[in-house]
């Protein structure tokens, strides 16, 4: 056993050396020929060099699959690098020297280090392409977009193309923004709209589109065109809807309170309407108190309107009566002469025959009560001068009274407010001529404007003045011709006293001729009245026309004013204007 372990030595110990010198023990053992030994070590050395071929044939592959590697790897660095935008890696020189393996080893911590940033980076690009197309999405109003991953382009993940897409994404959501507080304002003016109309706002905004609806959050409401135009839409439909309401309450306002003042309506039952009456001249913009423009209210409105036409019908009469005693008085005030009796009797006979409409029969008394305004206000400058003129002749008549008086002055009670009054009508009746004039030249101007006569309570004012300047022209003769008769007797009874004996009396003088002013005709209570005779105007008044000749038509008037009853046979009746005297 112990030879046995000599000549097989261990196996750690073996070499190709001490192999071969055991084999030339064997063969000498053996006794094998030189032929066979040489035989045998040929075959062990091709069989060594198939043994060394195989393994450089791996080592070339080895190495070939590393220098690949390396190439694969110098690659990646470089993509890497471009993708990011990077030049090089910190730490990281630009060239490598070494083994392969040593390369490989250099390269392999800038490989790993720009992987995490390009993971990195794919994340951030990811992120900001993926609220890029939700956004614009929401723009589209397609929604779908946003369910669906983003692709992102790996040969580019440079900070300038992040940067990019971070700005598109800024202007993204300041157009979001915008676009949110758009749909916010005309969600605001809907609201403020349908409050006002007393509509639902959640049934009118859903019908635009459900995330509108107030029970979603500020955020996900819809910002798409179709929606914004929609919207915008319903607005304009809201507001000419609320403009054709305001327009129809605003009528019915009207009607009411024409009505209410045609029937005299107390302001208690007023009150009860005043959310109607209240924006009867209010702009569009100006209404926005909540249901005023209610469809129920509008309604209300319509029924009451509706209500008091029906009982116009019934007081129609009194209504009629009530706008001719207004026509009467504004033609009594302008001192123009109207037949009322027969006003009346045809107001009767149109209400009672049912041919005429009550409120077309009250507009035409409401134009005629205009233009009957209008002829008052054209004659007020004269009628004033009148009324001054009147004043001034009923002044001069009591000076005359007063000048007869022989007791006027004595110490008597009021005698010296009489000798003031005296003076200052001394002044007035003074200034009669001028006076006179001027109203004559006012009046021939307002004639021959018009082409009528100007009349006075029925007498043309012309005439009056005519005769009052005759009269006055009579007065002032019949005083010179007493001056001179008493400086007559006052002569012969001087010539009397010189002569020796009893002469003949002297003659009784005359009483001076009281002339009757433009108020002659006095009343019941001692006021002189204020129309003269129509003596002149019978016989030819200087009133003139424009063409100089005398014309006595009087002006005509609405058709409810009768004319004077002198003149009512020869005019026409009915509907048809009618002239009468003014």
């Amino acid at each position: 056993m112990a030879g046995m372990d000599i000549q097989n030595p261990p196996l750690e110990e073996t070499s190709c050396g001490t192999l071969l010198q055991q084999l030339q023990r064997i063969w000498d053992e053996v006794g094998e020929s030189d032929d066979d030994r040489d035989k045998m070590l040929l075959q062990i050395e091709r069989e060594c060099l198939d043994v060394y071929k195989r393994k450089v044939d791996q080592a070339v592959k080895s190495r070939a699959q590393l220098l690949q590697a390396l190439a694969d790897a110098k690659l990646e660095l470089s993509s890497l690098l471009s993708a990011l935008g990077e030049k090089t890696v910190v730490g990281f020189p630009e060239k490598t020297s070494g083994t392969i393996k040593e390369q490989l080893a250099a390269i392999a911590p800038a490989l790993e280090q720009l992987s995490k940033q390009k993971e990195e980076k794919l994340k951030e690009f990811s992120d900001v392409q993926t609220q890029i197309q939700r956004i614009c999405g929401e723009i589209a109003g397609n929604l779908s977009l946003s369910d669906q991953a983003p692709v992102v382009d790996e040969s580019d993940l440079s900070l300038k193309k992040l940067e990019e897409y971070r700005a598109q994404l800024q202007e993204l959501q300041k157009e979001k923004a915008e676009r949110l507080h758009k749909v916010l304002e005309l969600l605001s003016t809907v609201h403020d709209l349908c409050s006002v109309l007393g509509m639902d706002l959640s049934s009118t905004v859903t019908e635009v589109h459900p995330s509108l609806n107030g029970s979603t959050s500020v955020q996900s409401k819809s910002i798409s065109n179709d929606t914004l135009a929609r919207l915008a839409k319903t607005v304009v439909v809201l507001k000419e809807d609320k403009k054709q309401r305001l327009q129809k309450l605003q009528g019915l306002a009207a009607r009411l309170i024409d009505l209410w003042n045609l029937m005299d309506t107390p302001d208690e039952v007023r009150h009860e309407f005043d959310h109607f009456t209240s924006n009867i001249s209010a702009s569009v913009d100006e209404v926005n108190i909540p249901g005023v423009l209610a469809l129920d209210l509008i309604e209300q409105a319509e029924l009451e309107v509706e209500r008091l036409d029906q009982l116009k019908f019934s007081r129609m009469k009194e209504i009629a009566f009530k706008k001719q005693a207004e026509l009467e008085e504004i033609y009594a005030c302008a001192h123009i002469e109207i037949d009322t009796d027969s006003a009346k009797e045809k107001i009767l006979a149109l209400v009672d025959s049912g041919n005429v409409e009550p409120s077309e029969l009250i507009a035409d008394m409401d134009s005629q009560i205009i233009r009957a305004k209008e002829e008052a206000l054209s004659r007020k400058e004269i009628l004033d001068k009148v009324e001054k003129w009147m004043s001034a002749c009923e002044e001069e008549s009591w000076l005359e009274d007063y000048n007869r008086d022989e007791n006027r002055y004595n110490a008597s009670r009021g005698a010296h407010l009489n000798l003031k009054r005296a003076e200052k009508a001394r002044n007035l009746v003074n200034k009669i001529s001028a006076m006179v004039e001027i109203l004559v030249a006012k009046t021939r101007a307002w004639e021959d404007d018009r082409g009528l006569a100007f009349s006075y309570d029925g007498v043309p004012l012309l005439a009056m003045l005519d005769e009052y300047t005759v009269l006055r022209h009579e007065r002032e003769e019949e005083k010179r011709r007493l001056r001179d008769q008493k400086k007559f007797h006052e002569q012969m009874a001087t010539e009397q006293e010189a002569v020796p004996g009893p002469g003949p009396s002297p003659a009784r003088p005359l009483g001076t001729k009281k002339v009757l002013g433009p108020r002659a005709n006095g009343g019941s209570n001692g006021t002189p009245g204020r129309r003269l005779s129509l003596n002149a105007h019978q016989n030819g008044s200087r009133s003139s026309t424009k063409d100089g000749k005398r014309d006595p038509r009087p002006p005509a008037h609405a058709n409810y004013v009768a004319i004077s009853k002198e003149d009512s046979a020869s005019h026409a009746s009915g509907t048809e204007p009618v002239p009468s005297t003014p």
